[in-house]
């Protein structure tokens, strides 16, 4: 599989599929986050969906388990292929999850994220967590794969750890840039030759393809430089 899911972070759902329609070839999946989910409502995963790609819905869901389950059928239902949900919500959460997208679509997954990468160590240790950036995205990991998830979200320099902590699953890494992008609000990223080699099985690509000036160009060449023939 094509490894780059991009990123269509977008407020309205026009914007998103003009953009998106283009890279169909040259990408494993589209990202539907937060701003484009709330402003179009589930419905945009399925327009995204009939591109004929999976799509991996950032909903980052963290809450009562009753709450998350529901919450996570009704993405399945939509046509999400994965789904975030926050490690820090809890193995009862994640387990609800998981059932509760099963119930609205046999073939996804859930996702868990471990550590935002927009912290550093710093900003983590404000939120009252002790531990160092590596062992928290551990502790997350080892809790997803004890409560069935498919995978969990990490910056790079946490996925080789992450990898190591659960082999079986999959591992995704957001904050990709090309080599002359700003890192913008994300604390910790990377190449996608960086990520691919740290043991990143999906790496989310956003403003290094949607802000290019020629998205597939940009699209083209990090392909390229993952490996994958386009």
């Amino acid at each position: 599989m094509n490894p780059i899911l991009v990123a269509l972070d977008f407020p309205t759902g026009d914007q998103a599929l003009s953009v998106a329609g283009p890279l169909v070839s040259l990408v494993g999946g589209f990202k539907v986050g937060l701003e484009l989910l709330t402003g179009e409502g589930p419905d945009i995963i399925r327009k995204v969906g009939n591109l004929g790609v999976p799509i991996f819905v950032d909903a980052k869901l963290h809450d009562i388990p009753n709450t998350v389950h529901g919450a996570a059928r009704q993405l399945g239902r939509a046509g999400a292929r994965w789904v975030t949900v926050h490690g820090a919500g809890g193995g009862a959460m994640i387990e609800a999850a998981i059932t509760g997208l099963a119930e609205g679509r046999v073939d996804a997954g859930v996702l868990v994220v471990t550590v935002l990468t927009s912290l550093d160590e710093a900003q983590l240790k404000a939120t009252g967590v002790d531990r160092g950036l590596e062992s928290q995205v551990v502790v997350i990991t080892r809790l997803a794969f004890e409560g069935g998830a498919e995978g969990i979200v990490c910056a790079v320099p946490e996925a080789r750890a992450a990898k190591e902590a659960a082999p079986s699953l999959q591992v995704v890494t957001p904050g990709i840039r090309g080599a002359d992008d700003s890192p913008d609000d994300q604390k910790r990223v990377a190449s996608i030759s960086q990520a691919l080699a740290a043991g990143a099985d999906m790496v989310v690509v956003g403003r290094a393809i949607t802000g290019a000036p020629d998205p597939v160009a940009a699209a083209r060449a990090l392909a390229a430089e993952a490996g994958w023939a386009v």
